[in-house]
């Protein structure tokens, strides 16, 4: 017994210096997690934060499979909502990542919407035609199996189904709340401060039925707002004004409102696209905020026509070149001789940009777009000629990629084939400046070489509009002169 006892200290220790790196692995071991797990959050957190569409996993009291609910997607940067145009998949076809689910018509133009996962099309909830549809709200639902597409044959969106939380507590919180005694009263869900207390189901349901919570009465715990006061809530019916009482001094009663135009009235009430709200928006802003100046010039333009005949001729069908191309080509020539003028305004900076990326209005039936011709500076006539015809084909067409519609360095407005003189554009932001041209007509100018002294010259006349905290009143002077000069010798452009 006494041997025992004297070889217990010498166990206890060596037990001891056995469970210290133990301890110590361990705790390495729960730090570790702790990392994983506020990296997982972290990349969740980007993801939805990157992700266009909404891709949440759902559940239901009729219990739905797993799917996942797609949403109107943001496919350019100033898109705040868009219409749906035709689907190109149809209810339970196969879906392989980059296959175009829909055509979408966004501020710009009518682009493809293409799914970058597996799975099949359940349900299509927001069907060709459907106007206005805001980013995020769902179109459309994908499950990962066939056989589970005919589950959501009725499947309609917050009317049954709910949104799975991201955590289990939310779910058991739920529970309690439908589970409270309802003794007392309703009470008011608004508190004091007019804050809204509610669930986060709560309010995603009213969400989706655009039902304000503050009209509704809770009947949770402290009146707080829960799933069932949103499935039970019926919207009050709007009560008469009791009369006031009679005043001492009776006012004369107001002039009641006009009644509703008939259908015979004189006029038509046309909704706006998409397009035609981004364009009063941008320039309504561009014409508020920007110090418009503007500068004139008249230029000859009879050698230019002369070349452009002579090319036409040469080219046997393969191109035609119009004025507009030696127009293009002559501000990008201009614009790298005057770089001031090749800039746009970035709020704290000033971005002067490398090459002419030269946006060219163009008129459609939804409204005005401008597709950018890169590089002009490094491009010839022909090469010019040719991707502008392309790009506005396709624009008018609602075809064009959003890369060939953002951006650009300078922007070109002709109105010079509906015959008007000269007009005074608004500048496309962020660009700088933009050249309105009007149309080409025969004066009569002085010619002492002449037996009459004077003869008649083809004449166009352009306008500068000019953002005067870009560019400067002679440095867009300088600009004109420098473009004048390329169209009046067109030989120079071909250095």
């Amino acid at each position: 017994m006494s041997a025992r006892s004297a070889q217990l200290p010498r166990l206890l220790s060596r037990a001891a210096k056995l469970a210290t790196p133990a301890t110590a692995r361990l705790a390495a071991i729960r730090a570790s997690a702790r990392q994983m797990s506020t990296a997982r959050v972290s990349l969740r957190s980007n993801v939805l934060r990157t992700t266009p569409f909404v891709r949440a996993r759902q559940y239901s009291s009729k219990s739905y499979p797993d799917h996942q609910l797609v949403g109107m997607p943001a496919l350019s940067p100033t898109m705040t909502q868009g219409n749906v145009g035709q689907w190109q998949k149809q209810v339970g076809d196969r879906i392989e990542p980059g296959d175009v689910l829909v055509e979408i018509e966004t501020d710009k133009a009518q682009m493809d919407f293409e799914y970058q996962e597996e799975g099949y099309l359940a349900k299509i909830l927001a069907p060709t035609g459907t106007k206005d549809l805001g980013i995020d709200q769902p179109v459309a639902i994908i499950v990962e199996n066939e056989a589970d597409v005919a589950a959501f044959a009725d499947y309609s969106p917050g009317a049954k189904t709910e949104a799975a939380p991201a955590q289990e507590t939310v779910a058991k919180e739920e529970t309690k709340e439908a589970a409270a005694p309802a003794k007392a009263a309703p009470s008011q869900a608004v508190e004091s401060g007019d804050r809204i207390f509610a669930s986060p189901l709560a309010k995603m349901l009213a969400k989706e039925k655009n039902i304000d919570l503050a009209q509704v009465k809770g009947t949770g715990p402290r009146g707080r707002i829960v799933k069932a006061d949103i499935e039970g809530f019926v919207a009050p019916v709007a009560e008469k004004a009791a009369p006031a009482p009679a005043a001492k001094a009776a006012k004369p009663a107001p002039k009641a409102a006009p009644a509703a135009p008939s259908v015979s009235a004189g006029f038509t009430d046309i909704p706006l696209t998409n397009m035609r709200k981004v364009i009063a928006t941008r320039l309504t802003e561009a014409k508020s905020t920007i110090p418009h100046y503007y500068l004139t010039q008249n230029i000859t333009m009879d050698n230019v026509n002369k070349l452009r005949k002579s090319l036409n001729s040469a080219a046997n069908g393969s191109y035609k070149l119009s004025v507009n191309d030696f127009v293009i080509k002559a501000a990008a020539s201009a614009l790298r001789d005057v770089p001031d003028v090749n800039s746009s305004w970035q709020g704290e900076f000033v971005r002067q940009h490398h090459h002419a990326d030269i946006a060219v209005a163009a008129s459609t039936p939804a409204g005005l777009i401008t597709p950018i011709v890169r590089t002009c500076d490094a491009k010839g006539l022909k090469a010019i000629s040719s991707e502008v015809r392309d790009l506005v084909t396709r624009a008018r067409a609602n075809k064009l990629k959003p890369e060939e519609f953002q951006g650009g360095s300078f922007t070109v407005s002709n109105l010079g084939m509906f015959g008007i003189s000269s007009f005074s554009a608004i500048i496309n932001p962020p660009h700088a400046a933009i050249l309105s041209v009007g149309t080409t007509e025969s004066r009569l100018v002085l010619d002492e070489a002449s037996e009459k002294g004077f003869k008649a010259v083809e004449n166009m006349s352009v306008q500068l509009s000019a953002d005067h905290r870009v560019v400067d009143g002679a440095t867009g002077a300088l600009f004109l002169k420098a473009f004048k000069g390329y169209l009046e010798n067109p030989l120079t452009m071909l250095l």
